[in-house]
């Protein structure tokens, strides 16, 4: 009605302007039945009446949905005999099937991109475990080199690849009980020969009895993540990575401490930034920027939070809290 009235008000004034001028016209001229031009203005605005609200029915579902957009396609909306808004309409529901249909396109193609990403990440697998293999099978010193390429490789598919999976997380996702220091060492296990070569030694700090409830898969892979980047920003310092578990209220709270290089302070806040490496992606050429995001990424699909806290030179504190957990103490 509001936006009705606003469309219509010129017009109103308009006709009011035009219905004095002509009784001045003939007020002007001598004429002086004042009731006569009373009722002729009234009969002039009566009449102007009646058009407004005959416009007002005819185009009140135009206006209305005007007022109030939605979403629904401009087939479910309301018809209108109105000539302008008919061919409005009209035209929405040319733009939109046009939309659609490219819609329908990028969604093939994009699907098509992440069958190709997944196929080709599982067959780079292949070679490199058989790489592996060979590297293990031999005692040759400078076959370390090749392992840690290796394992920098294979550490770069499983980013892809779960990059890949977050745009079908809902068919990927499955909630399970899981024993927190079990996973942590699991996953302390698989990354052994990167803390030998860097000179970084685990530690963990977890009571067996925490249980939480999360996905095995992508939990294991925010904790490889996060150990990695602690590895690499503390590579040759003899100091201990500790990941240790506490309760906070009904929640369980999973950190990651290493004593390494640090993370200034105006680059706190961008971390969890797609591609944004900061000051230390200018030191450690090998960063990507990419794993503390998909790190959040996955947190917040899961309903787990993850905050960072850091000063240069002394190291980094990773926080993970797990919401609504089942931890065997508070059963006891």
């Amino acid at each position: 009605m509001r936006l009705f009235i606003k469309d219509h008000l010129s017009l109103i004034v308009f006709n009011i302007i035009q219905l004095l001028v002509v009784l001045m016209v003939f007020w002007f001229d001598g004429y002086d039945h004042g009731w006569t031009a009373f009722y002729a203005f009234f009969l002039g605005a009566f009449l102007l009446l009646c058009f407004i609200l005959y416009r007002y029915f005819t185009l009140r579902s135009y206006y209305e949905s005007l007022s109030n957009p939605s979403v629904d396609p401009p087939e479910a909306r309301p018809k209108t005999i109105a000539a302008v808004p008919a061919a409005l309409q009209r035209l929405l529901v040319v733009q939109f099937q046009h939309y659609q249909g490219k819609l329908r396109v990028w969604e093939r193609k994009q699907q098509e991109h992440l069958t190709f990403m997944n196929h080709w990440v599982h067959q780079m697998k292949t070679p490199l475990s058989v790489i592996e293999l060979i590297v293990q099978n031999t005692d040759d010193p400078e076959n370390e080199s090749i392992s840690e390429e290796a394992d920098r490789l294979r550490q770069g598919l499983d980013m892809v690849l779960y990059m890949a999976r977050l745009e079908t997380f809902a068919q990927d996702f499955h909630v399970e009980q899981i024993e927190l220091r079990k996973l942590v060492h699991e996953v302390i296990q698989e990354n052994k020969r990167s803390f030998i070569r860097n000179y970084v030694y685990p530690a963990i700090e977890i009571d067996e009895r925490y249980k939480v409830e999360s996905d095995a898969k992508w939990l294991r892979f925010m904790l490889q993540q996060i150990l990695s980047n602690a590895i690499k920003y503390s590579a040759g310092t003899r100091t201990q990575i500790k990941v240790n578990a506490y309760e906070k209220g009904s929640d369980i709270v999973l950190t990651v401490r290493d004593q390494g290089a640090g993370i200034p302070k105006t680059d706190l806040t961008r971390v969890f930034q797609p591609f944004f490496t900061g000051e230390n992606g200018r030191v450690y050429k090998e960063s990507t920027g990419m794993g503390l995001y998909l790190v959040r990424t996955i947190a917040e699909k899961m309903q787990h939070e993850v905050a960072i806290e850091s000063v240069v030179g002394e190291g980094t504190i990773v926080y993970i809290t797990f919401h609504n957990t089942m931890h065997q103490n508070m059963l006891d």
